[in-house]
């Protein structure tokens, strides 16, 4: 037997982690038994209750050109724990010998560390002051460490994990012996997670859709789409207790979670974040719609294959492989991917998602790219087509009028009517001025205006 701690009741992780060991279950593959913790006071455990810690997930989404929906049965929950009122069966497992493996998903605000934390508190601490005391008990009970594996979406997340233990191990005094066993007994390995889930179906069409494909009815159904990657770093014998291979996720265990990192950022979030403003601003609504759409189509296309996919690694056909699933995943009818929400905080995205791609072009070629330059053009005639109206942002795009939602300072910014160039050339937005790169600002600025003159540049 081999038990998980989970830190979380929620969709991504019963539709993710969970259904993965319970396909290593059916599969024969191992013997894994998933206990749930509520990390948080919000929220009640019932439909567990009510459920046995039974559940469906419904992945659908497209597969080799069709569309599927397949229905999975999990039954990999042993306890489904609200420590908050039963503190001790919650402790209890950091007792149990047979536990190898904590996950956790409480947000990216999750991982942090609090000064005025106390060792005596738990309602109100942080998750890391919540780890640090269930480590130390598992310490005092003389037992070997654990494999931690946090999906929280920042960057080298188990490492800024164990700092925080460090910090509360300091903070709260504890033994150098628990330091020691800490740094050499436990293995907090970096993970990257990547599966697009929707949870639970909000309309009722949905809901008796899917209650029919079930058989039965669900309050803890999840939808996601059948893409799955869980890439976890390889340390200690984490393979005694994590397998590699398609169990309904594709697991990798790596070196080099940085690739895995890279070309999840550049392919999936890059190409997403050059295509919404024109989307936007060629009257597409979803992710579908762009996709369905010819000329969008062969712009997502041709962008990944000449200025992003060289410039992930050496390896241009895993990227490749990779970049085909993308498309496929954009073009999942199932996932209704709003285009606005997707918007949200663009220029951030653009610097974080885009800009590395576009500064590797440029270094290669010495001269800008052009599909991201256009991206950045459809992003700057949006966002300089502002008009405020109350306290809201709004743009009027060919089929109506949307809201955009950034950092204020932005947002004001163009809604003032100050020029792009300028914006462009902020070294405290973008981390460098943009318009050092020989040709870029000029022709942004020729985008821009015929765009806002319906000319369309794709």
């Amino acid at each position: 037997m081999i038990k998980v701690l989970q830190y979380g009741e929620g969709n991504f992780l019963r539709t993710f982690v969970d259904v993965y060991f319970d396909t290593l279950n059916k599969a024969e593959k191992g013997e894994y038994a998933v206990n749930i913790v509520k990390p948080i006071t919000f929220g009640t455990l019932e439909r567990f209750e009510r459920q046995e810690n039974k559940y469906h997930i419904v992945l659908r989404g497209m597969e080799n050109g069709k569309s599927v929906e397949n229905v999975y049965k999990v039954d990999s929950l042993e306890n489904v724990i609200d420590p908050f009122i039963d503190y001790d069966k919650y402790i209890s497992l950091a007792k149990d010998k047979d536990l190898k493996i904590i996950v956790s998903n409480t947000t990216e605000a999750g991982i942090c560390y609090n000064a005025n934390d106390k060792m005596d508190g738990f309602d109100g601490i942080t998750y890391p002051a919540k780890l640090t005391k269930f480590l130390y008990e598992r310490f005092k009970a003389g037992l070997n460490g654990l494999y931690l594996l946090p999906v929280e979406l920042i960057d080298n997340n188990a490492d800024e994990l164990k700092k925080c233990v460090d910090k509360y191990i300091e903070l709260w005094a504890l033994p150098e012996a628990f330091k020691v066993w800490n740094d050499g007994q436990n293995f907090y390995c970096n993970t990257l997670v990547d599966r697009i889930v929707s949870g639970y179906p909000r309309d009722e069409e949905t809901k008796e859709h899917l209650e029919e494909l079930i058989g039965e009815k669900d309050e803890l159904v999840s939808i996601g789409e059948p893409f799955g990657l869980w890439a976890v770093e390889k340390k200690g014998n984490i393979t005694d207790y994590i397998q590699e291979g398609v169990h309904n996720i594709e697991v990798v265990l790596t070196n080099d979670i940085g690739y895995y990192k890279k070309r999840k950022v550049r392919v999936l979030n890059g190409s997403h974040t050059n295509l919404v403003p024109a989307g936007l601003m060629l009257g597409a609504v979803t992710v579908y719609d762009a996709m369905t759409d010819e000329k969008l189509s062969a712009f997502v296309e041709n962008t990944l294959k000449e200025e992003i996919i060289p410039y992930v690694s050496s390896d241009i056909a895993a990227t490749t492989v990779f970049a085909n699933s993308v498309k496929d995943r954009f073009m999942n009818p199932f996932l209704n991917h709003q285009l606005v929400s997707i918007s949200l905080n663009s220029i951030s995205k653009w610097k974080a998602r885009v800009l590395p791609s576009f500064k590797d072009y440029y270094t290669e070629h010495g001269k800008i790219a052009p599909n991201l330059t256009i991206g950045f053009s459809y992003l700057m005639a949006l966002y300089s087509s502002i008009n405020k109206q109350g306290d809201k942002y709004i743009v009027k795009v060919p089929n109506r009028e949307i809201e955009l939602k950034d950092d204020l300072p932005y947002l004001e910014y163009f809604a003032n009517g100050n020029s792009v160039k300028a914006f462009m050339s902020d070294e405290n937005i973008w981390g460098e001025d943009l318009t050092a790169y020989a040709g870029f600002a000029k022709e942004v600025e020729i985008n821009v205006a015929k765009i806002k003159e319906g000319i369309c540049l794709i």
